[in-house]
């Protein structure tokens, strides 16, 4: 038990670490290689947890296709060359009301947490399991399925004819 929660402490200080190096780095790159380092921890998060194919759906989709999609996309827009733009002076005030309305929330929901549903003592062996994703996904989430992927196929049109330069077209 102690060494389950040294684990996740210590998984957890780096994930809250690679979220602060993340907001506060100046570099696009940088940020990007903090944002990995914090999607490889909580993927062990859920390898903790017991959930192995979303862990590996983690590393795979989002550590590995995303991010080196987005570093690409840095390399090629040369965003590193790219000066800060112009803030407006209501801009930060407004940044730090939100966030402590946020804070607060936080707060009100930690504190007067209601416990959650019980938890059965026994998880059934296919909970989890790819065949069992794939059934629900293509029966009872059919719909919203097909959905996302026209709309992805939409953000992807829609991506290639906004890089298409002006002399191609006509």
């Amino acid at each position: 038990m102690l060494a389950d929660w040294i684990l996740f402490v210590g998984l957890a200080l780096v994930a809250v670490a690679s979220a602060i190096g993340l907001l506060l780095s100046r570099s696009a790159i940088y940020a990007a290689l903090n944002l990995i380092i914090n999607f490889v921890t909580v993927a062990i998060f859920y390898l903790t947890l017991g959930g192995a194919f979303i862990a590996l759906t983690q590393v795979t989709v989002y550590a590995g296709a995303i991010m080196v999609l987005f570093l690409f996309v840095i390399m090629l827009l040369g965003a590193e060359q790219l000066g800060s733009g112009s803030t407006l002076p209501w801009q930060r005030p407004l940044a730090f009301v939100l966030g402590g309305i946020l804070l607060f929330e936080a707060a009100y929901a930690v504190l007067t947490r209601v416990s959650g549903p019980a938890v059965p003592n026994q998880i059934p062996a296919t909970y989890g399991s790819p065949a069992e994703i794939g059934a629900l996904l293509y029966s009872v989430y059919l719909l919203p399925f097909e959905v996302i992927s026209i709309l992805l196929l939409a953000a992807m049109v829609g991506a290639i004819v906004l890089t298409r330069r002006r002399d191609q077209v006509g």
